[in-house]
């Protein structure tokens, strides 16, 4: 397998990861804290089978491409690159240890409303980093799979796992966070930045 190949099978493998966490810890949030840091284990033994699954598939899945011309391979860099800066702030912002969805599993853990860094420019900057970053690998490596990853990537996070973000949120952190939304864009960032003041 050359590089391409690898790095659009790693992003498929993985993928499944995100909703697979998302959707439960903010869907049935309640559950999610009665198993605790069991979820952890839970989330693992789960994505391994799908893994494995797409793993015994890798030829086929990596066989199907679009040839792209250079300059949109290159766009693709670019937005992997944006994808990635972003998720890598963002984590920065948040922490490891709430991006990972700690404290959805604790009853009682006191985080705060995060509206600085990427988030004074959009609501959502983990979900636009993963649109990036998957689309980038598509039109990077023009792997029609990276492209299905990417389309059902954004599919989810904006159907799915943002608005039952938004409503957890609007339940912990109630007119903050109301406030926040009518302030900052869900998604697309503004060029211009917003002043956030509570």
């Amino acid at each position: 397998m050359i590089i391409p190949d690898v790095l659009a099978l790693l992003v498929v493998t993985l993928w499944p990861i995100i909703p697979l966490w998302w959707i439960p810890v903010h869907g049935v949030n309640k559950l999610v804290k009665k198993l605790g840091f069991a979820m952890y284990p839970i989330i693992f033994v789960v994505w391994f089978f799908i893994a494995y699954l797409i793993y015994s598939n890798r030829v086929f899945l990596v066989e199907f491409r679009i040839d792209f011309p250079i300059i949109i391979r290159i766009t693709g860099i670019l937005f992997a690159f944006a994808g990635t800066f972003l998720q890598l702030w963002t984590l920065k912002v948040l922490t490891f240890r709430v991006i990972t969805g700690v404290p959805e599993l604790r009853n009682g853990a006191e985080v705060k409303l995060v509206t600085d860094g990427p988030f004074s420019r959009v609501r959502h900057p983990t979900y636009l980093s993963h649109t990036l970053f998957f689309t980038g690998i598509f039109l990077s490596t023009g792997i029609v799979a990276t492209g299905f990853v990417a389309l059902i990537d954004f599919c989810v996070a904006i159907l799915v796992i943002i608005p039952m973000e938004e409503n957890e949120l609007l339940r912990r952190f109630g007119d903050e966070y109301r406030h926040y939304m009518v302030r900052i864009p869900r998604f697309i960032p503004r060029i211009k930045r917003a002043s956030y003041n509570n």
